[in-house]
């Protein structure tokens, strides 16, 4: 293949730290009456705030700092000052998402369309290339693919017109449970059971933190001994059991993760948020606490690859690593880490938690202080419409959590002091493979193209080519065949090392001595095989 048609490889980086901290713990030994009044609270501030964002939603583009300060003092009256702040904060953030998830939308469109159109100028039954599909298949499925077409186009212009005019769609309680509404069956629910969930999801019990006041939050309020108590929305005033308007829950809170380092926090009154929510399922109550950090300084790049690397290939099922020392040599055997992505999104979060911690635990045990990822996005892989009826492909692709294993070991490395290096995934499975599969299997090790590919990106982090040096001539030609096969550095010595210097002639025919006695050597008489005749070659005189 042409350099000219391999895209430009992105330098790799040192990963930026977690800005932010989330602790949970459950809400235990909570009375009738507790509860009760959670979802009082929860309702009425989830009604308002469907009232705010719904307003938020009407004004659009033409949003401003005086739109923005008359909702505020229409919910204060309804609530208080806190609560308004806090609901219309949540109101911007939700319309802000839906506009990102709206562009993401165009993109997508966008993308079928040009795929689309693409394949249909081209002959039907016309095969494609590795970077081009082909035509469709059969008349058939050429007329439903123009009809498609049509519909995409209508579809990406009323977007595109949506977007231009600021208006988003938005559901509260997630578009996912309100379509469930027409699928109760297929969902195991009852009428009663999904009315139920949705009620929960549109609740609004959650409070942002102020520095400087009392124990960080005056909203949400939770003591280091673990007491928890709310300030009460004014309709709701009468149902208090603490002075000034509060209510105390007999559920204490004890934070088992961080909970030192809330509880230095909350001592010293700086902002912690706040989130109460109702795990239907369950039937359990939990509280979520939450603050800013100051990204941690990333370390250069040279500075953590000082100890080697261990480079990471993510697939759907696992996690293929391989130890790599500073010169780009694979040492040891590969690892792997495996998990499984079925099943409830609490399940599949707690594999890749699982796995993540089993990698960087073997890390620390190797003395690395950092760990070399692919920086991964199939946003533009997951169109419809790029893959075909490559059905299992897409569904391969869909199923492997790249933005949730990047955040959550970046989270988990930062507590370890361990850098992650992101580095450009292109060709590092075909390179991975091609260079290095081989050479690696032996008898007793099976290397498969996954481990080969962590190999093609721990020496891309390192700044090493992943095409390994050329193997040496064949035995006794030169030293001795496989002393290339070691790699290092590129301004390193074709072989291991320099020669120790050697007195005399640089060739092997002439003795080291030679030169000294070149001028006393006795003739030498030579012996014609062929007949009798023999001819004497007198010494050179190395005298004038």
């Amino acid at each position: 293949m042409a350099d000219s048609k391999l895209r430009n490889i992105d330098p790799s980086f040192v990963a930026l730290g977690p800005s932010g901290v989330a602790i949970r713990d459950r809400l235990k030994h909570l009375t009738p009456t507790d509860e009760k009044v959670l979802r009082l609270i929860g309702a009425h501030l989830g009604s308002l705030a469907s009232k705010d964002l719904k307003a938020r939603c009407a004004d659009g583009l033409e949003h401003s700092t005086d739109t923005w300060a008359a909702r505020k003092r229409e919910l204060t009256g309804a609530s208080s000052s806190r609560w308004a702040g806090s609901l219309t904060k949540a109101t911007h953030d939700q319309w802000a998402l839906a506009r990102r998830g709206q562009a993401a939308h165009i993109q997508s469109l966008e993308a079928g369309v040009k795929t689309i159109a693409h394949r249909l100028s081209l002959p039907v039954g016309e095969k494609g290339t590795k970077r081009a599909p082909g035509g469709y298949r059969s008349a058939h499925e050429w007329f439903h693919k123009a009809r498609r077409l049509h519909i995409l186009q209508d579809r990406l212009a009323q977007v595109r017109a949506d977007r231009e005019n600021g208006i988003v769609h938005v559901a509260r309680g997630g578009k996912r449970l309100l379509n469930t509404r027409h699928n109760l069956d297929l969902a195991q629910l009852t009428g009663a059971e999904w009315r139920e969930r949705w009620a929960a999801e549109r609740w609004f019990l959650q409070a942002d933190g102020e520095s400087g006041k009392r124990y960080g939050n005056e909203t949400i309020r939770i003591t280091p001994e673990g007491e928890v108590s709310i300030k009460l929305p004014a309709p709701l005033s009468e149902l208090a059991n603490a002075k000034h308007g509060r209510y105390v829950l007999a559920a204490k809170v004890r934070f088992p993760h961080r909970g030192q380092e809330w509880s230095d926090r909350v001592e010293a009154n700086r902002a912690v948020a706040y989130r109460i929510h109702l795990d239907v399922e369950r039937g359990r109550w939990y509280v979520t606490a939450s603050w800013t950090i100051p990204p941690t300084k990333t370390i250069p790049l040279d500075a953590a690859l000082v100890h080697g690397v261990i480079g990471v290939d993510t697939n759907a099922d696992h996690l293929a690593a391989w130890l790599l020392d500073t010169c780009g040599n694979p040492i040891g055997q590969p690892r792997r880490f495996s998990y499984d992505l079925s099943g409830t999104a609490q399940h599949r979060d707690a594999q890749v938690r699982h796995a993540l911690s089993r990698l960087l635990n073997w890390a620390k045990t190797c003395g690395v202080k950092a760990i070399a990822v692919e920086d991964l996005d199939f946003t533009a892989e997951k169109t419809r419409e790029k893959h075909g009826r490559r059905k299992r492909f897409k569904q391969l692709v869909s199923g492997m959590p790249t933005g949730k294993l990047r955040a959550r070991l970046t989270s988990m490395a930062d507590q370890t002091g361990i850098a992650v290096i992101a580095v450009d995934p292109a060709y590092t499975s075909k390179w991975g493979a091609q260079h290095w599969q081989k050479p690696l299997t032996s008898k007793t090790r099976r290397t498969t193209r996954h481990d080969a590919a962590s190999i093609a990106v721990g020496r891309r982090a390192q700044g090493h080519p992943i095409r390994r040096r050329t193997p040496p001539p064949r035995q006794h030609q030169s030293d001795a065949g496989g002393h290339r096969t070691v790699q290092a550095r590129p301004e390193a010595p074709g072989c291991e090392g320099p020669r120790p210097r050697a007195p005399g002639p640089r060739t092997r025919s002439v003795q080291p001595d030679a030169a000294s006695t070149r001028a006393t050597r006795t003739p030498k008489t030579v012996r014609d095989v062929r007949g009798d005749r023999q001819w004497v070659q007198d010494s050179l005189l190395l005298t004038d």
